[in-house]
C-alpha cells in the first residue's frame, strides 16, 4: 500500500467510491420486478419483462414490464378521469404539489444520484452535481410557473392529456422538463421511460405517492418503442412530447400527422465548439472535457464538432491531448472518474463502428491512455484529427466520447463550417473578443448558443434546436407555452372544401368581362410572372359569373418562389424599425385603394357591401397593428445561473410557407403574412384558391410599399397540391396551413422530412374578424424560434 509521502509525488488517485448499500437494498425490495404507476397504484410485473442492467458492471439491476396496448389504454383513461380536477385547481394548489415534489427530492438527492448512475453509468460526480439539483431546480421552478400562470398567460388553457417519451441518456433530467410544465400548467400526463433506464422514474412516482400527487395526474408506463409508439398515437392524448433521435421523431411526426395533437421534439445534434485565435486555450480545453466528454458524450448537445482558428490549432491540440492523457474511465460510483460507462453494449458497438469508419475513411483517431474496466460498457475518450467535414463522424451523431476537429482562417469560414449540418440544436464559441462572439452567435443555426462555457442548463432557460433538432422549447417561459393551448384553438366547425374547383378549360357561362382582359400573374422576387405552366383557370364571383382568370402556379412556381425568398435574406437583417415602417406604408397604400378592394370582395365572393368595408378596415387596421409590434415583440433577459446572462432572442425562421383559406380571403391572407415578415421572414404564399384575384390585386400595393423583392411572393393555384409542395420542401423552415382536415394530415406528412415545424387551424373555421382570433401574440410567437445565448456576465 502506498504511503502518503508516495502518493504527495505520484499525486495518484485513491480509490473513492460511493456507497450504494440502501440503493441495492431499495432494488432488492422490488421482488418480480417493476410494473406501472397507473392512477395512484403500482401494478405488478407482468411479462413480458425487459431486463435492466447496470451498464459498469453487466450486472442485472431489475426488470421491468413491457406496457401493453390495455397497459396504454389504463394509463390514459386514469389521465383523462383526473384532468377536469386538475386542471380546474388553482394555481396555488398544482404550485403546492410540484413544491412538495422538490423537497422530497432534495431530502433524497443522495439516494437519486446513486441510482442514476447505477442504472445509466454516468459518473456519481454528474448526478450528484449536476442531474438532481437541476430536477428539483425544475419543480420548484415550475411551482413558480403554476403560481402566475393565470397572470402571465391569460386566456390560454392547457392542452389535456400529455403523452411523454424520455431518453436513457439524462433519465430523471429528461422527466422533470418534461413532467413538471405540464403538470404546473394543468395537464395530466402519461409518461415512458426508456428501456434502459426505467429505474428512477420508478422512484419518482413513488416520491409522487409519497407527497399526495392525486390519482391519475402522472401515469409511468413502462416499455420499449412499441410501447412509446401506443402513448404516441393513442387517440385521447393530446399532445405528445418526445426526446430522442431524429429518425424516431420523423415516425413520430408521421405517425400523429392530421391527428390534432399538438407535438414538441427534442432531437440529435452535432453541435459544433468554435475556438478562435484570441481564446483563452486552456479554458476552451476545459469546455472540451464538458462539451464532449461530459456524460460520456451521451449528449444531444455534445460539443461534437470542435472548429479551431489555423494559427492556435497546433497548441490548442497539443494542450488538449495533454488533458486528455488524465482522464480518467472507469467505475462510476467511484467519485475520481471523469468518465463512467456508455448506456449499453449495443450503444457502444454502435460508437466503435463509428469509430473504425472514421479511420476507415482517412481520420486519426486520438484516444486516452490507460486499460478500460474489463467488464461493462466502456469507452476511452477521444478525438480525431484529419476529418473532413463530408466525412461520416463529422456529420452522423456519434453519440460516445470522442469529437471531430476541423481548422478555420476567417470567421465567415467558421460559422460556414459550424452550420454545415442537418441538425442545429446547440454550439458553444470561445473568444476574448465579445463583439466577435456575439457576432457568431448570431450567425450560426442552432438554438441554445454558449459563450465561453458550455452544456450550462437552468429551468429559466429555454433549450431546443433548429432544423432537424426538432422544435419546441423545454424550460422557462418559452417550455411553458408548449403545454398551454390559445383558448379559441379548441372551437370552430369544419372548413368546407375550396368553392371553385380548378378548371383551365375555355369557360362558355355568363361572364363580366372588363374592357381590357387583365391577366393575373404570380408574384415572385419582387416581379410579376407568368405560371411556369403557361395555365390559368376561370374565377367565378357571385352568381357562378366569370370574373377572371388567375395563374395556375405548379411544383417549379414553388421552387422559383422559395429561391426568391432565400435571396430576400436581408429582411430579417434591417432593423424592426425599418420593417415597421414598410408594413405603416403598406397600410397607407392599402387605404388608398380600399374602395377597390371593396368592390372586388363584393364580385368575388358575394359578401355584402358592409361585410366587405368591415374586412378591408381590418386588414388596414391588421397591419397597422402588425406594424407597431415589429419592434415590441422582442427577447427577454432570463434569470438563471450566476455569473451568466441568458438571453432568449426571437429569431425569425427565414422561408415560411403561408397557406390562406377561402374565408375573408384579404383579411385571412394578411392575418397570415403580416406577423410572418413583421418577424423577419420571408413569405411564400398560396393564396385563396377560390378568390385568388385578391392576391393579384394585393401585389400592385406591394410593389408601391418598398417592400425588397422576395420578402412576399404570392402563388395561386390548388391549394393542397401547392401546399405539398411546400411541406415538401427542404428550404422551406416552416408552414402555416389553414385548409381541410384532409390537408392537414398530408402537410403534417409531408413536413416530416426536414421536421419544420407546422401550425395549423385543424382544419376548423376561425373567425379572422375576432382579434382574440385572427391576430396576437400567439401568432408573433409562432413566426419566431427562440435562440437561447449564454454570456459571461460579472462574478
Amino acid at each position: 500500500m502506498p504511503t502518503i509521502k508516495d502518493i504527495m509525488n505520484t499525486m495518484e488517485y485513491g480509490p473513492a467510491p460511493e456507497g450504494n448499500a440502501e440503493v441495492k437494498a431499495w432494488l432488492a425490495g422490488l421482488g418480480d420486478g417493476i410494473g406501472h404507476f397507473i392512477n395512484g397504484k403500482f401494478t405488478d410485473a407482468r411479462a413480458p419483462l425487459i431486463e435492466v442492467l447496470n451498464p459498469a458492471t453487466d450486472v442485472p439491476l431489475a426488470q421491468v414490464a413491457k406496457g401493453s396496448a390495455e397497459d396504454v389504454e389504463a394509463a390514459v383513461r386514469a389521465a383523462r378521469a383526473a384532468y377536469p380536477k386538475w386542471s380546474a385547481l388553482p394555481g396555488h394548489a398544482r404550485a403546492k404539489y410540484l413544491y412538495a415534489i422538490a423537497r422530497h427530492i432534495q431530502k433524497r438527492e443522495r439516494f437519486l444520484s446513486v441510482l442514476e448512475t447505477m442504472d445509466n453509468g454516468k459518473t456519481i460526480r454528474e448526478t450528484r452535481d449536476i442531474d438532481v439539483p437541476l430536477v428539483a431546480r425544475h419543480f420548484y421552478h415550475h411551482a413558480g410557473w403554476a403560481e402566475v400562470l393565470d397572470s402571465e398567460f391569460p386566456n390560454h388553457t392547457p392542452v389535456g392529456v400529455c403523452g411523454q417519451v424520455i431518453p436513457w441518456n439524462f433519465p430523471l433530467l429528461m422527466l422533470a422538463w418534461k413532467v413538471a410544465p405540464a403538470l404546473a400548467a394543468g395537464n395530466t400526463v402519461v409518461l415512458k421511460p426508456a428501456d434502459l433506464t426505467p429505474l428512477s422514474a420508478w422512484a419518482f412516482a413513488q416520491i409522487c405517492a409519497e407527497v399526495g400527487l392525486p390519482a391519475g395526474v402522472l401515469n409511468i408506463v413502462n416499455g420499449d418503442g412499441e410501447t412509446g409508439a401506443a402513448i404516441a398515437g393513442h387517440p385521447d392524448v393530446d399532445k405528445v412530447a418526445f426526446t430522442g433521435s431524429t429518425e424516431v421523431g420523423r415516425v413520430i411526426r408521421r405517425q400523429i400527422a392530421g391527428s390534432g395533437k399538438k407535438l414538441s421534439l427534442e432531437l440529435g445534434g452535432k453541435s459544433p465548439f468554435i475556438v478562435f485565435e484570441d481564446a483563452d486555450l486552456d479554458a476552451a480545453v476545459e469546455g472540451v472535457v464538458d462539451a464532449i466528454w461530459f456524460n460520456q458524450g451521451e449528449v444531444c448537445c455534445a460539443g461534437s464538432r470542435i472548429l479551431v482558428q489555423e494559427g492556435v490549432a497546433p497548441r490548442f491540440f497539443a494542450k488538449l491531448t495533454a488533458r486528455m492523457q488524465v482522464l480518467r474511465t472507469g467505475d462510476p460510483l467511484d467519485k475520481t472518474m471523469d468518465v463512467g460507462a456508455i448506456v449499453s453494449r449495443k450503444q457502444l458497438t454502435r460508437i466503435t463502428g463509428l469509430l473504425a469508419q472514421g479511420e476507415a475513411e482517412g481520420a486519426t483517431l486520438h484516444r486516452a491512455p490507460g486499460a478500460l474496466p474489463k467488464t461493462g460498457n466502456f469507452c476511452a475518450p477521444g478525438f480525431f484529427t484529419g476529418t473532413a467535414p463530408a466525412s461520416t463522424v463529422s456529420q452522423v451523431e456519434i453519440f460516445g466520447p470522442v469529437a471531430t476537429t476541423l481548422t478555420f482562417r476567417t470567421a465567415d469560414e467558421a460559422v460556414t463550417l459550424a452550420n454545415d449540418s442537418r441538425y442545429g440544436l446547440a454550439a458553444s464559441v470561445w473568444s476574448e473578443n465579445i463583439n466577435r462572439a456575439i457576432e457568431v452567435a448570431a450567425k450560426v443555426k442552432a438554438g441554445v448558443v454558449w459563450i465561453n462555457a458550455t452544456n450550462i442548463f437552468d429551468a429559466g432557460a429555454a433549450f431546443g434546436g433548429y432544423r432537424e433538432s426538432g422544435f419546441g422549447r423545454e424550460g422557462g417561459r418559452e417550455g411553458m407555452a408548449e403545454y398551454l393551448s390559445p383558448a379559441w384553438e379548441k372551437g370552430g366547425k369544419a372548413r368546407p372544401a375550396p368553392a371553385l374547383a380548378i378548371e383551365v378549360s375555355p369557360f362558355t357561362g355568363k361572364s363580366d368581362r372588363a374592357d381590357i382582359d387583365v391577366t393575373a400573374k404570380l408574384y415572385i422576387g419582387g416581379k410579376q410572372a407568368r405560371a411556369d405552366g403557361g395555365q390559368s383557370y376561370t374565377v367565378l364571383g357571385k352568381g357562378g359569373v366569370a370574373i377572371g382568370q388567375a395563374a395556375l402556379a405548379n411544383r417549379k412556381d414553388v421552387r422559383n418562389a422559395v429561391e426568391a425568398a432565400h435571396k430576400a435574406g436581408g429582411w430579417g437583417g434591417v432593423t424592426a424599425h425599418n420593417r415597421a415602417q414598410v408594413l405603416y406604408f403598406f397600410a397607407e397604400n392599402l387605404d388608398q385603394r380600399r374602395a377597390e378592394f371593396e368592390a372586388l370582395l363584393i364580385d368575388s365572393t358575394g359578401t355584402s357591401a358592409k361585410a366587405a368595408a368591415e374586412e378591408v378596415e381590418l386588414s388596414i387596421r391588421r397591419a397597422f397593428w402588425y406594424a407597431a409590434q415589429a419592434d415590441k415583440f422582442d427577447g427577454a433577459v432570463h434569470a438563471t445561473k450566476s455569473r451568466h446572462v441568458t438571453l432568449a432572442m426571437n429569431e425569425p425562421f427565414g422561408v415560411m410557407g403561408l397557406v390562406c383559406p377561402d374565408e375573408a380571403p384579404l383579411l385571412s391572407l394578411l392575418s397570415l403574412l403580416l406577423p410572418a415578415i413583421a418577424m423577419g421572414n420571408r413569405a411564400v404564399v398560396v393564396a385563396s384558391q377560390s378568390h385568388p384575384l385578391i392576391a393579384a390585386r394585393l401585389y400592385q400595393v406591394l410593389e408601391t410599399s418598398d417592400m425588397p423583392g422576395g420578402v412576399v411572393n404570392l402563388l395561386t393555384g390548388e391549394r393542397d397540391v401547392l401546399a405539398r409542395t411546400l411541406a415538401e420542401h427542404d428550404d422551406v423552415a416552416a408552414l402555416w396551413y389553414c385548409g381541410s382536415a384532409e390537408g392537414v394530415a398530408m402537410v403534417e406528412t409531408a413536413s416530416a422530412g426536414n421536421l419544420k415545424p407546422v401550425w395549423t387551424d385543424g382544419g376548423r373555421l376561425r373567425d379572422w374578424r375576432d382579434p382574440a382570433q385572427g391576430q396576437g401574440a400567439d401568432y408573433l410567437r409562432r413566426a419566431t424560434q427562440v435562440k437561447t445565448i449564454w454570456l459571461p456576465y460579472g462574478e
